[in-house]
This record gives C-alpha cells, structure tokens and sequence, in this order.
C-alpha cells in the first residue's frame, strides 16, 4: 500500500529540520512541507480554511478553536515554548512602575487570543495580582477564530499601525510582543524578568508552550494509527536534534532558547506528552477560562487525540 501523503506546514527548526529533510522518514506517511515564512500564517489558513492536512497551530489558538467547533484534533507535541514575564515592555513617560499600575491603563496586544497575550496576562494576574478586568486590553488585528467574541474591555484600532507606533505615541501605555528599546523609551514591566521566569518555573512546574501541533480530523478518523506515527516522528526528530544543540554555532531563536533552557532544566527542553506537561497545559487552560477565551475548563486529556495521551516524548 503507497504510504499517505499528507500537506504539512511547521516552522524550520532544529527539532523539525529532520522530517523536511528527510533524515527522519516514515514508510506509512509522507510529507509535503509548506514553507510558511512566518509560521503564525499558517495558523489562521489552518483554522479558516484546513489548508493543510497537518500544522504548527498556537496552543490558545487551538483551544478556542476547538470551542468553535473547529474539525482538528491536537497531538503533545509541543514544537515552540518561551518564558513570559519579559513579554511585556510600558512606554517610560506612562508612569507605570508595577505590574499593578497597569489598573486603568491601554495595554496592546496583537490579538487577544494570541498565546503569548494569555500566558502574559495570566501571569500578571496570578504573580503580581493585576485584575484583568481593570485593563483596556488594544488590539490591532483580528482574531484566527473568526466566530470568537472578545470580552467588552477588549477595544481594537485601526489594523494598519503596529503596536511599537501606538506605544510610542502614547497611545497605549504598555504592550505584549513589543521587544525592549531604550531608543523609544520602551522598559520591561517586570524587572530582571529572565531570572523571575525561571524561578516561577522551578516554583510551580510551569514551563509555558507557546505551539503544538494539529491534524484535519478526517486523517485521524481514516487511519487510526496516524496520530501515533506523527508523535513517533516528532519525537525521533527531536532525539536527531538534541545532541548537536552544543556543536551548533547558528541557532535561529527557539533553538537558542531550547540550548539555554536545557541548562536549566538540567534535562530535555522540549518535552512531549501530556503527562510531563501537565502542570503547563492544566495552567494555561485555567488561564484561558478566566480570560473567555474557552467557555469552560477542559482537563488536558480531552483534547489532545486519544492514542496519543498516555504516549512520553
């Protein structure tokens, strides 16, 4: 029988880079890679129209996603993770000193569902105590889920100014995703926040996934052991991957961030399976839940495919 030939779209990463090249192969499935220069495309493409057969999808994305009814089915793979404390930067003539002060302030983000905007948000709530709810909460793009409703403190601008425009002129006093710049006045919220992300790590287990990886539902429901084979193939090309993070000289960034995590952990940066990530996913769920980005809590098993859940990566 020829092997299924599936649409595939991911970013180019060390721990993929061995399936696009073919390194790590399978005889029940092949690939056809989709270059995607900036993966997030992908997402939206994926969620609005199932242009492909298997993709890179946002974690928050997924989840609001399947809410909406969205035919998908997620695996444990997680492909990007990051700390967040440092995602978020305050223009410096705003005032805003403490996490606290953004109570009554215009915070940008570029969506609101958009991951790095929930773990931000949520860690803001559940470490400095910020009331998400005493945000105004700019947006500056539409959602992937085209049939999401925001919260009513969610307000959006005009979609063709970028956040570091809005921050600068003072049109929002803080942003998530906007990077640190002394030359435009833009300051970390959370000082020292590399050393505060990793103790709050090692404090609660929480290691935060920013993307894992989906299927079209008619795949999985036409060939039961596709999702297995999938986590199988991920998991060998990461194997490939992770003994030559110390000889690599040119890292792109989730590469860079998996060497330098590695030394903290003190074991494997990017971990598969449900049950090594559960703190992260029963904590990102949780903040999901409090944002209305999900209309109910959803224990981590329901909604990663079924063969795939007791599986370690």
């Amino acid at each position: 029988m020829a092997p299924l030939s599936l649409k595939m779209a991911t970013g180019d990463y060390g721990h993929t880079r061995p399936l696009k090249d073919g390194t790590v192969a399978s005889e029940r499935v092949t690939f056809e890679h989709v270059q995607v220069p900036n993966i997030i495309n992908a997402f939206r493409r994926m969620i609005r129209d199932l242009e492909f057969d298997v993709s890179e999808m946002a974690l928050s994305t997924y989840l609001c996603a399947r809410a909406h009814g969205v035919t998908i089915t997620a695996l444990p793979v997680f492909l990007v993770r990051a700390l967040h404390h440092g995602s978020i930067v305050c223009n410096v003539k705003s005032g805003i000193r403490t996490p606290q002060d953004l109570h009554g302030r215009r915070v940008g983000v570029r969506a609101y569902t958009v991951t790095t905007g929930v773990w931000t948000r949520g860690i803001l709530q559940a470490v400095y105590g910020v009331d998400l709810n005493e945000v105004t909460w700019v947006i500056n793009s539409d959602e992937h889920v085209a049939d999401y409703e925001a919260p009513p403190n969610v307000e959006p601008v005009s979609f063709d100014r970028s956040l570091a425009d809005l921050l600068r002129d003072g049109e929002i006093d803080a942003a998530i995703g906007v990077a640190p710049s002394a030359e435009a006045g833009f300051a970390p919220l959370v000082p020292d926040a590399r050393d505060a992300g990793i103790s709050w790590l090692k404090a609660t287990g929480v290691y935060p996934i920013n993307h894992t990886l989906v299927v079209r539902n008619e795949h999985l429901e036409a060939n039961p052991w596709l999702a297995a084979e999938l986590f199988r193939l991920f998991k060998q090309a990461k194997g490939r991957f992770l003994p030559t993070l110390d000889a690599s000289a040119d890292l792109v960034d989730e590469d860079a961030r998996a060497r330098e995590m590695r030394e903290v952990l003190r074991g494997d940066p990017l971990p598969y399976g449900v049950e090594a990530n559960r703190a992260s996913l029963e904590t990102f769920i949780g903040f999901t839940v409090d944002q209305q980005i999900i209309p109910e809590a959803v224990r981590p098993e329901e909604v990663f495919e079924s063969s795939t859940r007791e599986l370690e990566g």
